[in-house]
């Protein structure tokens, strides 16, 4: 397996600190409205299952009514934040900070994944004072909602969550509000702090829980977010007289802690989409840096699909949770399959279940390696193009939040390329030890349209086809097949522990099937490689040239006029016959090249006229040429001009407007031998014992957008039929064999 592996600090075993109970915080919690210590739940088959003493949740689905133990550090942050605004004591009461607070007329800002917003605004309703919550642009609806519900103006960010923090904080200084945020930053240490203590009382409501059952926690496992939470577990733990171990937990995607104690000090990490929103930070506060860094025995991150599962398991127990809540049993299970290193049969394990439940889009699995089984997965996703469609396409984010988050559990770098909204495309790269060249993968993540496709589209199903077993559904041999061998390549070199000297990189690409966008957006982004492999479908052999395209308008002109005045009028269509009997004549004189043959072209659009009983002023024909390298977008518009020129001077009363090219694609030509093609037919014919034939496509494919800024390309794909059609499938043979092809390629060309 490649998984990101747990990072353990066996320091912290022996860290600790000063025990600091805080003045006033049990009773401030005690007078809010609905205040009850929350449940601690055992869950005594898991304990058995797992070979430790005991595990239990703290369930924190319904705190002061809000589902989210956020309201214990929002509501005390809020509470001294709001008194030292005013010059009042922290033992001030409730109805005299409300009324004080309306009278200087204040306002509270935060910015939030979900909960923290929430709490804050219920702080706020509480006082009769205003909230305006920042949220990040990918915040669904119904999370929205439900901080208004509160009272809150919520307000949209274009970006993420540590955008959202940025204008949450700027707001609050040209208002002159006060911000309530959990992530401390240079200047604004306080509020984190007092969030920070706020948690406490959570903490000792399940000591005192277990106390009742003659029992005490020996291992803690706490989701981390902005660390505000595992900050005061961990000075919680090691404050006691016996200290309990740290385990902290994050999402695969949103790895910050984890990429901190590996660094030794804080970075900032890039996140993407998860169902555990609340966790969904790429900055540690830098005032609970210091104490994690010191009091964290082990970090381990968890996959959406993990945390789900969690949550089913939860729920047998009658424990209602959200995804942050899953997060601490799916991060005690991973502990216990991999590496047990601070659990034995003595452990008492206190789950923090951090929400309640709120819908989410049930998670796919991210732990799928092999090439059929990975197929299966992007072939259940609908990515159809979303600008080719009759109908709208799905477009490629859900596609692109996978592979994402794909790339995340394996802790392999990868970067979100999104030039036009709606249409990313995500770039992975497996580094290598240094020295060695680079090779890239470059595979389109959508499809054709679904509305064409016989039965379920999005089947993903192994079935026998003509006597081979194969994977039925849209996108599976176009190209969604070619993507998973490469990266089940991939994954499987990084799980060997063979990674080559050069970088492996997987360009999973948008809108190849319209426009090619997300190819043009990573090579415009700076992508490069020393060799380049489209994994497009070509039944096992090695293409390695292609014809490229022009689509040429021309504006043939009439004179408009009723039906039943020749003398006014003058038919554009009928004058267009004059040019398409020209371009007929032309086409048998195009180039001729020695590899790809001749030149074509053909009429693809005519398109002229209003109504039967009018003189059209104007009929577009829109040319396709399938062009040769000796053609260029000069010699084809010089060619029509002159075509055009010629008829207008021997046929009177002929008008046109200036050819124009809408769209243009270069040619793709790679000598046979190359290193690149002798390189991957010797790889082939190692693997499937068979020599790969090495040939030419009459389609268009990334490969010449790659080869024109100098990275020799070839395609070279899996076998299957259907390219399409009514019915599409890849063989489950081929896939397998591409993606040992594709393996012993990254060994060799990689060196």
């Amino acid at each position: 397996m490649s998984r990101r592996p747990i990072h353990f600090h066996p320091p912290a075993a022996e860290a600790r600190c000063a025990s600091a109970p805080i003045d006033g915080l049990r009773t401030f919690h005690r007078s809010l409205p609905g205040y009850a210590p929350t449940p601690l739940t055992e869950l005594p088959t898991v304990a058995q299952e797992l070979g430790v003493r005991a595990v239990f949740v703290k369930d924190e689905s319904n705190r002061f009514g809000l589902p989210s133990f956020k309201a214990l550090g929002a509501s005390w942050g809020c509470y001294r934040a709001v008194a030292r605004r005013l010059g009042l004591s922290a033992t001030v009461g409730l109805d005299e900070l409300s009324a004080r607070a309306q009278e200087a007329k204040l306002t509270l800002f935060a910015a939030t994944e979900g909960n923290h917003g929430r709490a804050v605004a219920f702080m706020a309703k509480l006082l009769a004072i205003r909230a305006r919550i920042y949220v990040p642009r990918g915040m669904d609806n119904s999370t929205r909602q439900r901080i208004a519900s509160e009272g809150a103006e919520v307000i949209m960010s274009p970006g993420n969550y540590d955008r959202a923090v940025r204008e949450a904080a700027e707001a609050s200084a040209i208002d002159g509000g006060i911000l309530i945020q959990d992530t401390a930053f240079v200047g604004y240490e306080d509020v984190p702090a007092w969030i920070v203590e706020g948690y406490s009382t959570m903490l000792e409501e399940a000591e005192e829980q277990l106390e009742s059952q003659g029992l005490q926690c020996s291992v803690m496992f706490t989701p981390v977010g902005v660390g505000s939470l595992a900050h005061a577990v961990a000075r919680f733990c090691k404050s006691r007289e016996t200290p309990m171990s740290v385990v902290a937990v994050e999402p695969d995607t949103a790895p910050c802690l984890y990429a901190s104690m590996k660094a030794r000090e804080p970075v900032t990490v890039s996140t993407s989409s998860t169902i555990m929103d609340g966790m969904n930070c790429g900055t540690v506060s830098s005032t609970a840096w210091p104490d994690l860094q010191k009091f964290a025995d082990a970090c381990v991150t968890v996959s959406c699909y993990e945390s789900h599962m969690a949550l089913q398991e939860l729920a047998q127990w009658s424990v209602t949770a959200g995804p942050c809540g899953g997060a601490s049993l799916a991060a005690l299970r991973r502990m216990v399959q991999e590496n047990k290193q601070i659990l034995s049969e003595d452990s008492v394990v206190v789950l923090l279940s951090t929400e309640g439940p709120r819908p989410y889009a049930t998670p796919r699995r991210v732990s799928v390696e092999d090439a059929v089984g990975l197929t299966q997965v992007l072939t259940g996703i609908d990515s159809s193009n979303s600008s080719l469609s009759v109908a709208d396409g799905a477009g490629e984010n859900e596609a692109a939040n996978y592979i994402a988050a794909w790339f995340a559990h394996r802790d392999i770098q990868h970067h979100r390329v999104e030039t036009v909204p709606g249409r990313p495309s995500i770039v992975g790269v497996l580094p290598g030890s240094g020295g060695g060249s680079s090779l890239m993968f470059n595979g389109h993540i959508d499809t054709v349209t679904l509305s064409s496709y016989e039965g379920d589209a999005l089947l993903g199903a192994v079935e026998e086809r003509k006597g081979r077993q194969v994977v039925l559904g849209r996108g599976t041999m176009d190209m969604k097949g070619g993507l998973a061998a490469a990266l089940a390549a991939v994954a499987s070199t990084k799980a060997s522990g063979n990674i080559p000297r050069g970088d492996v990189i997987i360009a999973a690409v948008s809108d190849e099937e319209d426009k090619s966008q997300g190819t043009q957006d990573v090579i415009a982004a700076g992508w490069r490689a020393d060799a380049a492999v489209v994994p497009e479908p070509t039944m096992g052999e090695i293409i390695t040239a292609h014809k490229g395209f022009f689509w040429v308008e021309v504006d043939i002109l009439g004179v408009a006029a009723h039906g039943s005045d020749p003398t006014q009028g003058q038919d554009a269509i009928l004058s267009a016959g004059w040019f398409l009997r020209a371009l007929d004549d032309y086409q048998h004189r195009l180039p001729v090249d020695d590899t790809l043959g001749q030149a074509s072209l053909h009429c693809g659009l005519i398109q002229g006229g209003q109504e039967p009983s009018s003189y059209p002023a104007k009929c577009m024909v829109t040319v396709e040429f399938r062009t040769v390298p000796s053609q260029t977008e000069e010699t084809v518009l010089g060619d029509l001009n002159k075509m055009l020129q010629d008829i207008a001077s021997q046929k009177p009363g002929f008008n046109y407007a200036s050819p124009r090219i809408t769209m243009s694609r270069p040619t793709h030509k790679l000598p046979v031998d190359h290193p690149l093609v002798q390189t991957a037919a010797a790889c082939a014919a190692r693997v499937s014992g068979n020599s790969p034939a090495i040939s030419n496509a009459k389609f268009w494919c990334d490969a010449s957008l790659l080869s024109a800024v100098g990275i020799p390309s070839i395609v070279y794909g899996p076998k299957g039929e259907g390219l399409h059609s009514k019915e599409e499938w890849v063989e489950v043979e081929s896939l397998q064999e591409m993606a040992g092809v594709f393996e012993q390629m990254i060994q060799e060309m990689c060196q």
